[in-house]
């Protein structure tokens, strides 16, 4: 095998169709048991009206409904997008180890001259230590766990965190009460390609460092998407700062106490990345320092939806960059590397 791409979400997908636009012998394991990488796990409240944006996988775009959840039209599009290229997508196929093989990366059941890992966040979800978090006796859930308002009809709400996940929460709770580290700081206008590529390249920076990705958002602020109107519509956008500890029936601010049925972490994820803890990639910083796409400690392993890509425009350019690495880096035998 030529490549073996780990994860077909939309990172996954869009290096999958620049491999079948090489002519390269490629296949592509995805964890899951039917197509639409994270987005099939996303709440069915979640409409695709309320998506700031889904840029198009390449060549073919997407053309989403004006209602619907998001969860089920996305899918739709990654179930269409891999038929239409007659993408070779293995599902289920969870990969939990990726091993260094004579002069190729083992993955399974194949070895290959290269891997790209595009196995996202979604199945790491990340929830800070704090005081008192044991001992709280309501219900505690991730945001990947949360699926819609009806589930906390008269119950009193903390929801913890200041990225776009919060903000989907609160737009369908107006009642919660919102607590953050630091205050959230919004975004103005468009985001016009001069910010986007500042903001790619702050990211990129700790990359390169071999420092832990921080989020997109945490550089660029939050924007006006219509889930924040929604919510700043219905006064749910009144932050607070972060409790001190929570107890039994609450959270506590100095002598201050606040009663609570229910806590929502929408703290963000961690990237996918335990299946390759046998290449040793991690630099005394935390994280995975990179070349491009290419992982500085083992150059046969892409990253993409990592770092600077970790977003959906992001991902289709990785996708393409890996995959021009790959064939210009001699990752394939001397009669492919003159066929392409």
């Amino acid at each position: 095998m030529d490549v073996v791409v780990i994860g077909a979400g939309q990172a996954g997908l869009s290096a999958a169709y620049w491999l079948r636009r090489r002519g390269l012998d490629f296949v592509v394991l995805d964890a899951d048991d039917a197509p639409g990488g994270a987005w099939r796990h996303r709440s069915p409240s979640l409409g695709v009206e309320s998506l700031h944006r889904i840029f198009d996988l390449p060549g073919m775009p997407f053309t989403p409904p004006p209602s619907g959840p998001a969860a089920t039209v996305v899918a739709g599009y990654f179930r269409e997008y891999e038929r239409a290229f007659d993408l070779p997508v293995r599902r289920p196929y969870p990969v939990h180890e990726v091993t260094r093989a004579g002069g190729g990366l083992r993955v399974g059941e194949w070895t290959a001259g290269a891997v790209v890992n595009a196995t996202g966040t979604w199945r790491s979800p990340y929830v800070p230590y704090y005081p008192g978090i044991a001992d709280f006796r309501g219900r505690q859930l991730h945001y990947a766990a949360y699926r819609g308002p009806q589930e906390f009809a008269g119950r009193r709400v903390l929801v913890v965190g200041g990225g776009n996940s919060a903000i989907h929460v609160l737009a369908e709770l107006p009642g919660a009460y919102w607590v953050t580290r630091r205050e959230p700081v919004f975004h103005e206008g468009e985001f016009t390609e001069d910010f986007g590529r500042s903001v790619v390249a702050q990211v990129a920076e700790r990359v390169a460092a071999g420092l832990p990705p921080r989020s997109v958002v945490s550089v660029t602020g939050l924007g006006y998407t219509a889930l924040a109107k929604a919510a700043l519509a219905r006064g749910a956008l009144v932050r607070h700062p972060m409790f001190d500890r929570l107890v039994p029936g609450g959270a506590v601010w100095g002598d201050r106490f606040e009663p609570f049925d229910a806590v929502i972490w929408a703290t963000g994820f961690r990237a996918d990345l335990a299946h390759l803890a046998p290449l040793h990639l991690r630099e005394p910083g935390g994280g995975i320092r990179m070349l491009g796409t290419r992982a500085a400690r083992e150059p046969r392993l892409h990253l993409i939806g990592y770092g600077p890509s970790a977003s959906t425009v992001g991902a289709n350019r990785a996708g393409r960059d890996a995959v021009r690495s790959i064939v210009a880096g001699g990752m394939l035998n001397p009669v492919e590397r003159a066929a392409h």
